[in-house]
């Protein structure tokens, strides 16, 4: 099941399982990363959960359709798109991709904050009548903390987290999935 099914059966998960599920998130995208690949569409529908073995909730991120490299082949610029082409899903999408300026792979982290918040919340980070209201939304006005958004207890460093992951400049967010990782792994309830 992936998890935008997982949400819309249940609702919103509890910050213990939701860091569970994360941290598996940024194995997956450390991995990419070391292979020089931005994912560029991480969303609920591209996180897929599954049983391996007697393990649930094994997570397989999915979809590297969009992939991007974070160098060109001659290895001297990062992530360009084409002229007036968005690549990815509005609602999950950082604010460097939205303006359609270069990017890394805290693009990523940024889509990861966005998952983040829905799968605490069951909400999207921001809502327009529009595509570029939401585009507008992930490059201008800053998100409001998840714990204001649902009635589930989330600890205030999940919180803070998840709110450095929506940061619109780059270079405030965790600065690779590894970092994201770790730093999920220190709040109160993950688990090892």
């Amino acid at each position: 099941v992936d998890a935008a099914s997982l949400l819309q059966r249940f609702g919103p998960i509890p910050p213990e399982r939701a860091i569970y599920l994360l941290r598996q998130v940024c194995h997956s995208l450390s991995e990419a990363a070391s292979c020089g690949l931005v994912h560029r569409d991480i969303k609920p529908a591209n996180i897929f959960l599954c049983r391996y073995g007697e393990e649930y909730d094994f997570v397989k991120v999915l979809d590297f359709g969009i992939v991007g490299t974070v160098r060109d082949p001659a290895g001297t610029s990062p992530v360009h798109t084409r002229d007036n082409a968005v690549h990815g899903t509005p609602a999950f999408i950082a604010p460097e991709q939205a303006m359609g300026t270069d990017l890394d792979g805290r693009a990523d982290i940024y889509a990861t904050g966005c998952l983040a918040y829905w799968l605490l919340t069951g909400q999207l980070v921001f809502t327009a009548a529009t595509t570029m209201g939401l585009l507008r939304g992930h490059a201008q006005p800053p998100p409001t903390p998840p714990s204001t958004r649902t009635d589930l207890p989330i600890p205030k460093a999940l919180d803070d987290l998840v709110l450095s992951c929506l940061a619109k400049d780059p270079a405030n967010r965790p600065q690779s999935a590894r970092e994201l990782s770790l730093r999920l792994a220190q709040v109160e309830g993950a688990s090892a």
